[in-house]
């Protein structure tokens, strides 16, 4: 039954992604439809029943095809959709030359767009709280991973001796070596990242993994990363709720993430839709997301360290980031200003005043999930303590509303060196008509969205991408997912 669910999940997503595509024949049928129905109304309107009989049938006729394209899970053919296509031409053809009266036309069109309008939106606000309810939801399959690993751990003493022996490796301050540090809760993605970033690595016995997690977590993490070999690299977890720095006044969003109103705003669903609903996410009032800021008070020995997200894919060698010259600058990070979306002023409150005084509404945002980090010159610059003050001033969130990326952009103001757009590709957790060749150029692909590669929501291209990194041979894994 859960295989027949699955594959039914599937399907739907398939053909969702064919009726985005403008160019696919799925999407250019389900448009005639669409138009063809407005003539029926028209035709009975008019009295002329036999072309609103000829039209239905047309459209029965696609709605098989289309049917049959879900079925097999093959896109439809030029064979199959021309006759049907060149069947609703003629028709509508027929339509105008019916000579309607023309007000009446444009009257009946009008209203039934509006009806199908107010029916596309109330379908999209209905998805949009689906989307955000299932992206909120841990799949029963990775809540199973960790309550195994975690028993795992308890039965088996050499882990946590394991963990207290390493604790002292030479490794973890070595600045010689390259360093990645991945904050998460989440094992399986995290397993990907690591395992994605040592399988493209030259020389993994050279890398270093930092993960922290949370205190529900540890245990399985430790239990998954000391189970497993990644090709020789060093991988250390760590539970921030350890952490001896941190309380409400030095970590000023510890006060925050237990506001009412903040709860609300991630958890009560989208009562109001906009374009920036793929960031209203509930990790974002994970204390996790935000241990990004602190990350030289996590690390003080380290001098340089590339971030990653959980939610990203490597796909080449990174180890040449760490001798990129950021030219005295902090933050190494692929920039997103080629949508007007992605400049300051969309993600800040310019008419605050102080806003408005110290920063420029059209400078070019950038994105997290890929970031090579200079920890020298972020203590020279003091980034923590900008963070800090920003957030501080954030506390009634008039200064934005919207996770960790305002936040950053504020904090590393002046103090980004921007790179190569080949170095990451966004996109693959929310938009499924992203070029190819992005994909396959970038060494980081980056699934933020939604739509992440381990949910049943996850866009169907692109899971391939993620899964080769998972490795389902092991036990227990395979009996959690039963891949």
């Amino acid at each position: 039954m859960h295989a027949m669910n699955e594959d039914a999940s599937h399907r739907s997503l398939n053909l969702m992604e064919e009726m985005l595509s403008a160019t696919s024949f799925s999407r250019q049928l389900a448009d005639q439809i669409t138009l063809a129905k407005s003539y029926i109304i028209i035709a009975k309107e008019s009295d002329n029943q036999p072309l609103a009989w000829e039209l239905s049938l047309q459209i029965r006729e696609a709605q098989l095809l289309l049917s049959k394209a879900v079925t097999r899970e093959a896109p439809i053919t030029p064979y199959e959709a021309e006759p049907i296509i060149k069947g609703f031409a003629s028709l509508i053809y027929k339509a105008k030359e019916a000579h309607y009266d023309t007000a009446t036309t444009i009257m009946s069109l009008k209203g039934h767009i509006e009806s199908l309008e107010e029916r596309a939106n109330a379908a999209i606000a209905q998805s949009t709280v689906f989307g955000q309810l299932a992206a909120e939801e841990l799949p029963k399959s990775l809540y199973c991973l960790g309550i195994k690993l975690t028993l795992e751990w308890t039965r088996n003493p050499s882990i946590e001796k394991h963990a207290k022996e390493q604790k002292n490796y030479p490794q973890f301050m070595d600045n010689h070596l390259y360093h990645f540090c991945i904050f998460s809760d989440n094992i399986l993605a995290t397993s990907v990242v690591v395992n994605s970033t040592v399988c493209n690595a030259d020389h993994p016995k050279q890398l270093v993994f930092h993960i922290v997690t949370d205190g529900i977590n540890y245990k399985a993490m430790q239990a998954w990363f000391f189970s497993n070999d990644y090709k020789g690299a060093t991988v250390d977890v760590q539970n921030f709720e350890q952490f001896s720095w941190l309380n409400t006044s030095y970590v000023p969003v510890l006060k925050q993430l237990h506001d009412d109103e903040v709860q609300a705003f991630y958890f009560k669903g989208a009562e109001e839709l906009s374009s920036e609903l793929k960031f209203r996410n509930p990790k974002y009032l994970s204390l996790l997301n935000h241990l990004r800021f602190y990350i030289p008070d996590i690390y003080p020995s380290l001098e340089k360290v590339v971030f990653l997200d959980d939610d990203v894919v490597v796909q080449k060698d990174l180890t040449s980031l760490f001798s990129i010259d950021l030219h005295g600058n902090v933050n190494g990070a692929v920039e997103t200003c080629l949508e007007s979306f992605h400049r300051y002023y969309k993600y800040l409150n310019f008419s605050n005043p102080e806003i408005s005084a110290k920063f420029d509404p059209q400078a070019c945002g950038w994105a997290f999930g890929m970031n090579i980090f200079d920890l020298m010159e972020w203590k020279k610059a003091n980034v923590t303590g900008r963070y800090r003050y920003w957030q501080e001033k954030n506390s009634d969130q008039m200064l934005w509303k919207l996770g960790t990326l305002p936040a950053g952009l504020l904090a590393f103001y002046g103090l980004t060196e921007p790179l190569d757009r080949r170095w990451q590709t966004l996109g693959l957790g929310y938009d499924s008509n992203i070029d190819n060749r992005l994909i396959e150029s970038a060494s980081v692909i980056h699934y933020n969205g939604n739509m992440k590669p381990w949910l049943k929501l996850a866009i169907s291209r692109y899971i391939p991408l993620w899964e080769r990194y998972v490795n389902f041979a092991i036990p227990t894994l395979r009996e959690c997912i039963g891949h």
